[in-house]
């Protein structure tokens, strides 16, 4: 495993920290918030989202993350009986290697503000038997779960979907124990390497991503590393 280069220096954390609320908190509603990214979800958010074609397209065998979604969860050393948060579930390409991760002592909160997801994922649920999960349903500035109530959280080409990073990473710093983990997949954006539906849609780099959810307070511990992944890279932050 390598370790990432430090983004900012410590000046340039109390700048950020400024910038993105004081590391963790935050006040005020969406409204007061400048969006990062305004209309983002608007398409997930369509209560004609037809969830079918998103299934088809997120387990695609083309898709980096849904062939290596068995190695990525081991590499997040999840333990049975952990409380762990899937933030963004979508489809649920996630929802069985986690539960089977956690247990049937443990607690599977799968996440996300899309209805027509939030609704395919609860009959996934139940038709699976995963008794663990419990489907949230989040807000655009908000994972929605009470203070100190998960080990883990884990988004997965999703922050670059956060419409209000401030409020929904203090949400999340909130929900998380005192040292418990939190990884972030997202995809490399490099001009001239990076496709051109990559550098419309992802709308920062590695660097931006990391100085903004270190300015939230968390504390980078290192650069995880998953063979055969090329496209995404994983992250891996603690709340103090």
């Amino acid at each position: 495993m390598r370790r990432i280069r430090l983004i900012a220096a410590s000046a340039c954390l109390v700048a950020l920290c400024l910038a993105f609320g004081a590391c963790g908190s935050s006040t005020g509603s969406p409204s007061d918030q400048a969006s990062v990214r305004s209309g983002i979800n608007k398409n997930y958010l369509s209560k004609d989202l037809d969830v079918k074609t998103w299934v088809e397209r997120f387990s695609s065998e083309s898709r980096e993350v849904y062939t290596l979604r068995d190695e990525i969860v081991k590499r997040l050393d999840l333990t049975a009986g952990d409380a762990h948060a899937a933030i963004g579930a979508g489809t649920g390409i996630f929802l069985a290697p986690f539960a089977r991760a956690v247990g049937p002592s443990g607690k599977l909160y799968p996440v996300d503000i899309a209805p027509n997801f939030l609704d395919y994922l609860r009959g996934r649920v139940a038709n699976e038997g995963l008794t663990q999960a419990e489907v949230v349903t989040g807000l655009e500035d908000s994972i929605e779960l009470p203070e100190a109530s998960i080990d883990s959280a884990f988004v997965c080409d999703t922050y670059h979907h956060f419409e209000y990073p401030q409020r929904s990473l203090a949400s999340i710093f909130k929900a998380l124990r005192p040292g418990g983990r939190f990884f972030v997949i997202d995809f490399h954006r490099i001009p001239g390497v990076s496709s051109d539906f990559i550098l419309g849609h992802v709308r920062a780099n590695q660097e931006t991503f990391v100085s903004e959810i270190q300015a939230a307070g968390f504390v980078l511990e290192e650069e995880l590393e998953v063979e055969g992944m090329v496209e995404n890279y994983m992250l891996h932050f603690r709340r103090p």
